[in-house]
């Protein structure tokens, strides 16, 4: 009896319907999206495949949650672009990232959502919007990390191909899609930028630990008592090998900490001393290149607290009479 009545339980409840106009309730706006597999990859020739009409979302239920302005820096004011779900995947006890189909006539792309863990919009970020030329190839992927790295690849007129990209995680200080690292298409030029530098380092062990512009081990604060935070990335072999990875870790014992979240094989341990860190990993293959490795023990570096600025500490003073 127990089988009929479950079938029937999960029968009675209805997918919600976006395609009008009448408002509708958040958690029924993002229930509507379909679970999306992270290591999502979409290239741009993706675009010219029609979209099930039973994952429309109107423009006016749309912005019922999202501001217009998501839509109107994309394809111009006064354009309602048609909208589609493609799909949702959510941190624990974390946000929720929706991504959607936009397009007109004349433009399409994909776009990604955030919402925080109340499910209140935060920020958007363009995920795929081709540049219509002959010679280029795009293409996204949001990855395990909730990383969004868009790619585009050029036929050169000597047959070669060039390849660049940008990558990008939102960041929780600022509520925004921050870019973390760029590769030009005509010249391997990076810059790193460090998506949790701006977190608290009251912990003794939150700091910056490695040497060189594109090597760093990045600690600061976690989000509880009994967690840290991190960001890792390194270039090795003057960029033949590289490797990424930023979640948090959680303590298990004075000066030892371990990153290891359900369904993901990486286990990855800290061990902190006065002024490095070891790391020691299994199974973070996905995570770099073949021949390298998060393994080894990385330096303390220095830290500079920011200095006050001159005029406002003068100008506290002579505020006082």
């Amino acid at each position: 009896m127990a089988g009929p009545l479950l079938l029937t339980g999960c029968q009675s409840k209805k997918k919600p319907v976006l395609s009008g106009d009448e408002p509708v309730a958040v958690s029924d706006f993002i229930e509507f999206f379909p679970p999306l597999t992270l290591g999502f990859q979409a290239g741009d020739t993706m675009l010219n495949k029609k979209e099930n009409d039973t994952l429309r979302i109107s423009y006016k239920i749309f912005t019922q949650f999202v501001p217009d302005t998501v839509l109107t820096r994309l394809f111009g004011k006064g354009n309602k672009p048609g909208i589609w779900a493609i799909g949702k995947a959510g941190v624990p006890d974390g946000e929720t990232y929706l991504l959607i189909r936009a397009g007109t006539s004349a433009k399409k792309g994909w776009v990604l959502l955030a919402f925080d863990k109340k499910d209140k919009f935060i920020a958007a970020i363009p995920a795929l919007i081709p540049d219509n030329k002959k010679e280029t190839s795009q293409s996204f992927v949001l990855d395990k990390r909730y990383t969004i790295t868009r790619a585009v690849q050029r036929r050169n007129a000597d047959g070669s191909q060039s390849e660049g990209k940008d990558v990008y995680v939102l960041n929780e200080a600022t509520g925004q899609f921050m870019l973390i690292l760029t590769e030009a298409l005509d010249e391997k030029i990076t810059e790193l930028i460090n998506p949790i530098d701006t977190l608290g380092r009251k912990h003794k062990y939150a700091a910056d630990y490695g040497t060189g512009k594109m090597n760093l081990v990045s600690v600061r604060d976690g989000r509880k008592a009994d967690r840290i935070s991190f960001f890792i990335h390194f270039e090795k072999d003057n960029g033949a090998c590289t490797g990424e990875l930023k979640g948090e870790a959680k303590w298990t014992s004075p000066g030892k900490a371990v990153y290891q979240e359900d369904g993901d094989p990486c286990v990855l341990n800290f061990s902190f001393h006065s002024n490095s860190v070891t790391l020691s990993e299994t199974g973070c293959g996905a995570r770099h290149g073949l021949n390298c490795n998060f393994n080894g023990s990385y330096a303390r570096r220095k830290y500079t607290k920011p200095v006050k600025s001159a005029a406002k500490n003068t100008g506290s003073k002579t505020g006082k009479k």
